[in-house]
């Protein structure tokens, strides 16, 4: 299926570049904005798969355009595309909700791939941004090592979690567990839906913030 996508730049240069690559390689590049506002209101009305969002968008920034697009659309997924890759904004975004975060020094190749698996859920950061998320969620974790998980989830679901809390990626999981994509798939909405969280991050917060990420005894 052909993913469909908008982009929400300030830079009408960048912007255009963008929509045009992603067009040229298949991609269904339903709308762009130039500022936060426009961003929730087209994304209401298009509704893509994938947002590409800018951070830098001026009164209404794209943390808080990421957090309102995710919260009101649960089936659109973010990725950050910003020329920051400071602690602070690759965090506030990703507890806005976004999926995934890509600096703006990407290749077109990095950015194509991204777009890709963001669509297919899983989590994309720029080489080192994964660890310091992961790292930073430790941190915060405050449940005690080897919180089970409530009752209500298989032993597949929470297998998969574990795997999940590790950033192994979807393909990974179902390499490891000799299990198809679209079975890692489907036991991943599903924990979602069980757990009321929104994506594959908040996923794999939770995981670690109940000692998942751990390798067990």
């Amino acid at each position: 299926m052909t993913v469909s996508v908008m982009i929400v730049d300030d830079h009408p240069i960048w912007r255009d570049g963008v929509a045009r690559d992603l067009a040229e390689r298949g991609f269904d590049v339903r709308a762009t904005a130039a500022d936060g506002d426009s961003a929730v209101r087209i994304a209401r009305a298009v509704r893509p798969d994938v947002v590409l969002m800018d951070l830098n968008l001026g009164e209404t920034s794209g943390v808080v355009a990421t957090r309102s697009i995710t919260s009101e659309l649960p089936d659109t997924r973010v990725l950050v595309l910003s020329a920051s890759g400071e602690h602070h904004d690759v965090l506030e975004a990703v507890k806005a909700g976004a999926s995934g975060y890509l600096v703006k020094s990407a290749s077109v190749h990095e950015l194509v791939d991204a777009v890709q698996r963001t669509a297919e859920g899983d989590p994309v950061f720029t080489a080192g941004l994964a660890g310091m998320v992961l790292g930073e969620y430790r941190r915060m974790a405050d449940a005690p090592a080897g919180h089970e998980p409530p009752p209500q989830l298989t032993d597949r679901e929470t297998e998969v979690l574990r795997l999940v809390a590790k950033g192994l990626t979807a393909r990974q999981i179902a390499d490891r567990l000799v299990i198809s994509h679209r079975t890692v798939e489907n036991h991943v909405q599903s924990t979602l839906r069980k757990l009321q969280l929104h994506n594959r991050v908040e996923l794999a917060r939770y995981a670690i913030e109940h000692g998942l990420d751990r390798d067990e005894d």
